[in-house]
């Protein structure tokens, strides 16, 4: 565990390997579309198949990827998880066509379920779980910056082939660094061994339903905001910066204050920023919104997933996450759908509006969550088992 001033050595070589991981996975991702579409020939339909089946795989590996942290080890999941991210970037090179494409995919789908769930759950553990939030936050700053600078790597490499070399070379790279790092979780088993646990439902929801804003912005952000502005690139540049720095400097802020606070100070920055954006603003507007928005965004995620961490038993803290992903998975993938409708039916705007009623029913799961995490606080605080005892 990580003292209470320093979280250590160890700790930091997770999230260097993280962002090294993910720096690999994202080198690829600008020229595979082209490469699919001019170099091979294929239709804009296979495209859209191609990138899709990294998402359903990654959803399906989600189970496989939180038992294997549990029964095998957090380090083992990740190991797992740059392997098959490395020899996604070997398949990318096999003369298959498109077939090589959708079995690479499919490996950075596995990759990707690993690589997450075994570095939250390992970097809860080398921080402390008192300061699981702080340890998650650092987590995502790693798989921001590595996703945020792995397409320039990718577009300064010059070529699909150089970019898949690169991301095996990352994925290697980031095992052998982080080979030699121990780990103190010992597996064992302790009550269920299911992956899913009701108890999860609302938390999962809750993820969910924040998170259907996140294919509104990605996808629809630049094209509203030119009906008004040219504020679109600026914008979203904006918004991930905040995500970034937010989550590096104030991720461990739902660890000093109830994370109830914390999730509600994000959802209302959110919305505020949604609203803005919703409605047409002009550049300077734009801007501002979008920073709103990213701050916002930095603490919902923490803050339930902190709760939810602390509550599960160390057996149980990587089938926790992999079901967290899991619902994020699913709200993602089904609002993109919805988001691409309601954005061809009613315009752009309607897909914002649709992301605002999300997050508001988003606080309604999360106050379940809250109610249920103060339920059982109170039950486990020595209080209430010396007045059960005295009974």
């Amino acid at each position: 565990m990580g003292s209470s001033t320093s979280l250590g050595g160890r700790f930091w070589c997770l999230i260097a390997a993280t962002f090294l991981g993910f720096l690999g996975f994202g080198s690829v991702l600008p020229a595979l579309a082209p490469h699919i579409r001019l170099d091979l020939g294929a239709s804009d339909r296979t495209v859209g198949f191609v990138i899709g089946t990294f998402s359903v795989v990654a959803l399906c590996s989600r189970p496989f990827a939180g038992r294997l942290a549990d029964r095998k080890g957090r380090k083992r999941a990740f190991l797992t998880g740059l392997l098959s991210c490395s020899c996604a970037g070997l398949t990318y090179l096999l003369p298959w066509g498109v077939k090589a494409m959708y079995l690479g995919r499919a490996l950075q789908g596995i990759g990707e379920a690993c690589l997450y769930t075994g570095a939250a759950a390992w970097a809860v553990e080398l921080a402390g779980v008192h300061r699981s939030a702080r340890a998650l936050g650092y987590v995502s700053s790693g798989i921001w910056g590595g996703i945020a600078a792995g397409p320039l790597a990718g577009q300064i490499l010059g070529s699909f082939n150089r970019a898949a070399m690169f991301q095996v070379v990352a994925a290697l790279g980031a095992a052998a660094f982080l080979s030699r790092v121990a780990e103190d979780y010992k597996p064992h088993h302790h009550g269920s061994s299911k992956w899913f646990r009701p108890s999860l439902i609302a938390s999962g929801v809750t993820v969910g339903f924040v998170n259907v804003y996140y294919p509104v912005v990605t996808g629809f952000l630049i094209l509203h905001l030119a009906q008004r502005s040219q504020a679109g690139p600026v914008a979203f540049s904006v918004y991930a910066g905040f995500v970034l720095l937010s989550r590096f400097f104030l991720g461990g802020l739902p660890d000093r204050v109830h994370p109830r606070t914390t999730f509600y100070l994000g959802i209302v920055c959110m919305v505020i920023g949604l609203t803005i954006i919703a409605a047409g603003p002009t550049w300077t507007w734009a801007v501002i919104a979008s920073a709103i928005l990213g701050f916002g965004y930095s603490f919902p995620w923490a803050s339930i997933a902190a709760t939810v961490m602390r509550r599960a038993h160390a057996s149980e803290r990587g089938s926790s996450v992999s079901v967290l992903s899991a619902f994020y998975d699913v709200f993602v993938g089904a609002s993109s759908f919805a988001a691409g409708i309601l954005a061809n039916s009613f315009g752009y705007g309607a897909a914002f509006i649709m992301a605002i009623v999300a997050l508001f029913a988003g606080a309604a799961a999360a106050a379940v969550v809250f109610r249920e995490n103060d339920a059982a606080e109170e039950f486990s605080s020595p209080a209430f088992q010396s007045a059960s005892s005295n009974d």
